[in-house]
């Protein structure tokens, strides 16, 4: 589900980038406490789980909150267990029953809202925290695909709030979800889902919140997430700095992992730290430092333990001053600095607003105008000039390490032949009638692409690619420049004609990515607002289909649709590297999760 910006250079705010590190200098173990401090690359917005969307506050909240299930950290291939289940799930033959038992004595950290009082987690508060998702006036950015789940009853429920503007109606029982007892849950679908447990497997959306804290803060919320995990919030400057502490009420929860016995690093991670107790560490410090210079040189003065993770990864301009032909540059092998490399699962795109009137529609004209763009477009020195080679061309919506994904399958997602945009530019009437170099509209209007873009430096290397594509087939570009979360609000408002901004996997199922094509996503993951009847059947009948060839099948006309409509145009997946200081320990990166703070050693000894 995650959407999150592009990782890009930027020099020219180096002075006020850096000044947001400045909190991580010198900070050493006090007391004996371990500090792990980390960076992000972009700002958090919330973290109330179920008003996130972005990677970097969804990196926060699965450290505090947690969920049903989760990811093994050690697993690959990737394995979910339970969090707070007591067990797998019972599930009925036609895959719509769900029966989930939760673990006993298992409390939420200690908060005013509680009045003094020990509060334990319940069924029940499963059944809130899913129908805040629901509740109209919480907007989640997560409904459209809560909806599709299909829990019986809820968005029934939510259609009735908003039809009767009325409250939602917390107190009324339903039967997608509802508390069979104190410990057990029952979800009932409307239908099949084979895959559903992969849904129950998000603590960082779908982590267990007590009414009782949401109903104490109001409109607060966001800045008072409180949970059953293993850190709580200790400080929070927005947009500056987030510290994380080890919360005194998280239960005793012991390292455990299930690695392939043929995985020899996941082995040896089991076999060091193997029944230790969680968290490993006492606390996290999370600076934001917007810029890549000052971030990768924060790294390199040790003010920062790691560049790591899709919200901290080293910046692409560095990838092979760090690791050239793949090996960690001498240089830094001498500083102790360890170094891993790997393909993500996430796609950098191009939106295009199918509802806007230049760009959008279904007819062949503006079909053949999307199309066009993309021809023009040269991913391959998208590649070169800016991912420093660390990327490949992504050929559709699906990414590696998930279903679906075939690294043989091609379309015409990464061709770059400006010929064929010329030609297809002039069969359908987009030419130059008045000599001045610029093409018209077919029906005479002016043909002005507006292309809305962040102010960090980093952002011009695309912003001229796509600059001097546009230029080549003479059609005029305008950048509109604002900041990430405003530019997030209005594509999902409908109110960009185009945007870049990239999506990282957060499970197996590939079928997640299709939800940006999704027509009840619009205004949610799906930011273009496509909608083509022919694709929503296809998506549904995906939903209900086990694992097999026939599913396979769909995937793969799935594909050739995005291709043929183009309502994004999907460019790379990027090849990121990992560095981290020796004194950091344990850790091995996730391919869709983003809890794993807990499960990192600090070794102070190895600082100096």
């Amino acid at each position: 589900m995650p959407s999150l910006p592009l990782t890009r250079r930027r020099v020219g705010q180096f002075a006020g980038a850096w000044a947001l590190a400045a909190p991580l200098t010198g900070v050493r173990a006090e007391g004996g406490r371990k500090v792990l401090r980390f960076a992000f690359s972009s700002a958090e917005s919330s973290f109330d789980p179920i008003k996130v969307n972005d990677l970097y506050s969804r990196t926060i909240t699965p450290h505090i909150f947690e969920g049903l299930y989760h990811y093994d950290h050690l697993a690959r291939p990737a394995k979910i267990k339970p969090q707070l289940a007591e067990g797998m799930p019972e599930v009925s033959a036609d895959f719509r029953v769900w029966t989930v038992r939760l673990k006993r004595g298992v409390f939420f950290a200690d908060d005013p809202a509680f009045k003094g009082q020990k509060r334990e987690l319940v069924a029940q508060d499963f059944v809130y925290s899913f129908k805040r998702v629901f509740d109209p006036a919480n907007k989640s950015p997560i409904v459209g695909g809560m909806i599709t789940v299909g829990l019986t009853g809820l968005n029934a429920l939510r259609e009735e709030a908003i039809a009767r503007k009325i409250p939602f109606d917390y107190g009324r029982e339903v039967e997608g979800i509802r508390a069979l007892d104190r410990y057990t849950l029952r979800i009932t679908l409307d239908q099949p889902r084979p895959r559903l447990l992969e849904t129950l497997a998000q603590p960082d959306l779908l982590g267990a919140v007590a009414r009782e804290v949401v109903e104490f803060y109001g409109d607060k919320i966001d800045a008072h997430p409180v949970g059953t995990g293993p850190f709580r919030l200790k400080q929070w400057r927005r947009g500056s700095l987030i510290v994380l502490e080890r919360s005194p009420d998280y239960r005793e929860v012991l390292y455990d992992a299930e690695p392939a016995t043929d995985d020899a690093e996941g082995q040896a991670l089991l076999a060091r730290f193997k029944g230790r107790r969680l968290p490993l560490i006492d606390e996290v410090q999370v600076s934001i430092i917007l810029e890549n210079q000052p971030r990768w040189l924060s790294f390199l003065n040790g003010q920062i333990d790691m560049l790591a993770t899709l919200a901290n990864a080293v910046p692409s301009e560095y990838i092979n001053q760090a690791m050239p032909n793949g090996k960690l540059a001498p240089n830094l092998a001498r500083r102790g600095i360890v170094g891993r490399r790997q393909v993500n699962s996430d796609n950098a795109l191009t939106m295009f607003n199918m509802e806007d009137p230049v760009v959008g529609g279904y007819t062949p004209e503006k079909v053949a105008l999307r199309r066009a763009m993309s021809l023009g477009y040269d991913v391959q020195r998208e590649i070169l000039v800016y991912w420093r080679g660390a990327a490949i061309p992504a050929q559709s919506p699906i990414v590696p390490h998930t279903s679906g994904y075939d690294p043989a399958f091609k379309s015409e997602m990464s061709d770059y032949d400006p010929a064929r945009a010329k030609a297809l530019l002039d069969l359908y009437g987009y030419v130059d009638r008045d000599g001045d170099g610029w093409r018209e509209r077919p029906d005479g209007s002016p043909l002005l692409i507006e292309m809305t873009t962040q102010p960090e430096q980093r952002f011009r290397t695309f912003d001229e690619l796509w600059k001097k594509a546009l230029d080549a087939l003479g059609i005029r570009v305008k950048f509109i420049i604002g900041q990430w979360p405003e530019n997030l609000k209005a594509a999902r408002a409908g109110k960009l004609m185009m945007w870049q901004l990239s999506s990282s996997a957060a499970g197996l199922d590939g079928q997640s990515a299709l939800a940006r094509l999704y027509g009840p996503e619009a205004g949610s993951q799906n930011m273009p607002r496509f909608k083509l009847a022919a694709f929503d059947r296809l998506y549904e009948r995906m939903q209900a289909l086990p694992d097999g060839p026939e599913r396979d099948a769909l995937f793969l006309e799935a594909k050739r649709i995005a291709a043929t409509y183009l309502p994004w145009k999907n460019r790379i997946h990027r090849i990121d590297a990992d560095l981290m200081w020796p004194w950091v320990v344990g850790y091995r990166r996730p391919l869709f999760w983003q809890d794993w703070w807990q499960y990192i050693d600090i070794d102070d000894t190895k600082r100096a």
